[in-house]
């Protein structure tokens, strides 16, 4: 089946967005028109279409669904696995940062590959911030929420967990859950998942 173009895939195309651009790109190599990918991950095809041209900013649930129909990792939407070293040392300045401009969120991974048994990502989200009121799981078994700044509240299978500074939360990843910062200063947080899913 040949991949077919209409006016969204034209003018997604002029658009520089990173995310939507590899969201398109993962999308035309499966050749999946915007409907067929949308009806899989149970978006509207005109949101996916603004998502594609960097004018809508999804929530994680809505980016987890949209990756698992494009048989890619959150991860991978934003850049390729850098290969430079092996993984075991990752200087500050080496990070991959992804920036969620809608979600008022910043993830810095600490750990380089999916591909080995545990994944430590850093979060910086600001005021109102948070991964969007969607609830999504995913497949780690476990996760760890290590607050290191601020404050977040975080929602666990409909339980409101206040986290402050130094507090911790472990819980399976699997359980629907979701996070905000409901303060007024940034807040700093470590995400520590086995195995990797992100």
């Amino acid at each position: 089946m040949g991949l077919q173009v209409g006016p969204d895939d034209q003018a997604s195309a002029e658009t520089p967005d990173p995310l939507g651009a590899r969201i398109r790109s993962f999308r035309r190599a499966k050749h999946l028109t915007l409907k067929h990918l949308a009806d899989r991950v149970g978006v509207t095809e005109g949101f996916l279409s603004q998502v594609e041209r960097g004018l809508a900013s999804p929530s994680i649930g809505s980016l987890r669904r949209i990756a698992a129909g494009l048989d890619q990792s959150i991860g991978s939407l934003f850049e390729a696995e850098d290969e430079r070293g092996s993984g075991v040392l990752v200087r500050q300045g080496d990070r991959r940062v992804v920036d969620y401009p809608g979600l008022h969120a910043r993830d810095e991974f600490v750990t380089r590959s999916l591909g080995g048994k545990l994944q430590v990502i850093m979060s910086i989200v600001q005021p109102g911030g948070g991964t969007g009121n969607e609830p999504y799981a995913h497949d780690s078994d476990e996760e760890c929420v290590l607050l290191l700044d601020g404050s977040l509240d975080v929602w666990i299978g409909g339980v409101l967990y206040r986290l402050e500074e130094g507090d911790s939360l472990t819980h399976s990843s699997r359980t629907p859950h979701w996070n905000k910062n409901n303060s007024a200063r940034p807040t700093r947080v470590l995400f520590i998942l086995t195995p990797p899913s992100y």
